[in-house]
């Protein structure tokens, strides 16, 4: 994910977060918050995670079961 689609993640959330300002109740207006901002770090979480570089210094697991300190 580059700025740009990032940012175009955020104004696709921004009339949702524009009309939050019709809630009167504290509770109701900070449940609905979360749920877009949720919705925009999985979005955002899933589009980084989703391609792998191709990076030859991958790690390795450890045997640590072979090693055996006297």
């Amino acid at each position: 994910m580059n700025k740009q689609e990032y940012l175009e993640a955020a104004e696709r959330r921004y009339d949702e977060l524009d009309r939050l300002n019709l809630i009167t109740d504290f509770y109701d207006y900070e449940t609905e918050f979360l749920k877009i901002w949720q919705d925009l770090g999985r979005e955002v979480l899933e589009k980084k995670i989703s391609t792998l570089e191709n990076d030859k210094r991958k790690k390795k697991p450890h045997n640590f079961g072979l090693c055996n300190h006297k």
